[in-house]
């Protein structure tokens, strides 16, 4: 059996395999990069349209790359199922990389639009320069390359670990990426590639063939994160602000079927959704309570919150749900049998992937918030709207957050994480709640 962090490994490459752009689906931007390099200048369509596909990106990649330095947590020597997973990531990132690039190369008018900054997701000037940089830059192709050329050898061995799991799925993707279009790696710098072989060899010369390939793995996850990362919104190591006193006083206020909307201040995911609020969870209750209102109970004791994450949706501690920034409790308003049909409804999505590419028309994959929408849209006077942002038929958290309030469907509880004020109950956290919400 694999171990959880591979399990949810696996669950996260599932998802996010489906958003990545491929050659065959920037057909439209392709168009739109020619029409707007002759013309000069971008349409505001043609630039939604860029737009999203570069969001859709980096989205992607950020989120693979985080699941690959997860995967350092699991330090078994030569599971090959490990240096799979990461290798996949690797292999389709890069190919991805390559399609953007394609589109903005021969095109000044295509970089130019890339590279500038957009307030509505928090991305900063020169955003694709830097794509471009680390993708180009000679020590991080090399430390691909070693893993391409361990995967080589040890094909076989490769394809027959997976056939042994849960992922033998994975095999024909792997063959896919061997069939992509890569960097010409006999370009790159002699000079360059030599001092990084030295300096890598030097510093794991008594180390396996195995864990070598899975260091250069795990540096060049790294080194993307880390320019994805908002290097100066809090200290590296600076505890959440949340602190375990306040979660358990918290947890102490909760009742079953209460929506939990989080923040983290550093998260990578603040940087593509809008809003301050970026995420939201269904507390479901422990299993005493669960059953006081007739709701199906399965899983640990300890299981009490529904929540799509990257790996899924799972069933998750609430400490866990709660190891946050920030946080609000909004209660619906809802009579028991209202919450009984809600949450039973919410349970059956468990264990569906997560969706990437935001699109609430569909029921197969789910993001966060749409949990709560596919929960309890349609009972009692609930009536949730969809909107169009950057492309997506979704439902922000802070879109749920207004529309709640608006149509007095949800009661704010409390809040937790913002201002000198630590903890607010009733209209102080109202007030302050919706003084946090994005214009």
């Amino acid at each position: 059996m694999a171990s959880s962090e591979i399990q949810s490994a696996w669950s996260t490459l599932q998802a996010v395999r489906p958003a990545l752009p491929q050659r065959q689906s920037l057909s439209a931007e392709l168009s739109d990069a020619d029409a707007a390099q002759e013309r000069g200048y971008y349409l505001p369509d043609e630039d939604e349209r860029l737009r999203q596909c570069c969001l859709q990106y980096l989205g992607a990649r950020a989120n693979l790359w985080q699941m690959v330095e997860e995967l350092r947590c699991d330090k078994r020597e030569g599971d090959l199922r490990i240096f799979a997973l990461a290798f996949c990531a690797a292999s389709m990132l890069i190919r991805s990389a390559t399609f953007i690039l394609t589109l903005a190369k021969e095109r000044p008018i295509v970089w130019a639009k890339l590279d500038e900054a957009e307030p509505r997701y928090q991305l900063p000037r020169k955003t694709f320069t830097k794509i471009y940089r680390n993708f180009s830059a000679p020590q991080q192709m090399w430390q691909f390359r070693q893993a391409q050329i361990y995967y080589e050898k040890h094909r076989t061995k490769i394809h027959h670990a997976l056939e042994q799991s849960e992922m033998a799925a994975m095999i024909p993707w792997l063959q896919e990426e061997e069939k992509a279009p890569l960097p010409d790696f006999k370009k790159r710098s002699l000079w360059a590639r030599l001092l990084t072989y030295r300096r890598y060899s030097l510093q794991r010369r008594s180390s396996s063939a195995y864990t070598k390939v899975m260091f250069h793995l795990f540096r060049l996850s790294g080194s993307a994160i880390a320019e994805m990362k908002q290097p100066f919104v809090k200290a590296h190591g600076t505890p959440k602000r949340v602190s375990i006193e306040i979660r358990e006083k918290a947890q102490a206020l909760l009742k079953p079927g209460d929506i939990l909307i989080t923040r983290h201040d550093d998260a990578l995911s603040n940087l593509f959704l809008p809003g301050f609020w970026p995420h939201a969870a269904l507390y479901l209750g422990p299993p005493e309570l669960r059953r006081a209102l007739g709701i199906p109970h399965h899983g640990g004791e300890h299981l009490s919150v529904l929540e799509a994450k990257k790996d899924g949706v799972k069933l998750r501690p609430l400490s866990e749900t709660l190891a946050v920034d920030a946080f609000t409790v909004l209660r619906p308003k809802a009579s028991s049998y209202e919450l009984k049909t809600a949450l039973t409804r919410a349970l059956t999505h468990e264990g569906k992937l997560y969706d990437f590419l935001f699109d609430f028309r569909k029921a197969e994959r789910l993001a966060c918030t749409e949990v709560i929408y596919r929960a309890f849209h349609g009972i009692g006077n609930w009536n949730l709207k969809l909107s169009q942002c950057a492309g997506h038929t979704a439902l922000s958290a802070e879109d749920l957050i207004r529309q709640g309030l608006n149509q007095e469907l949800l009661e704010v509880i409390l809040i937790s994480g913002l201002g000198h004020d630590s903890f607010q109950l009733g209209p102080p956290a109202k007030e302050n709640l919706l003084k946090s919400l994005a214009p």
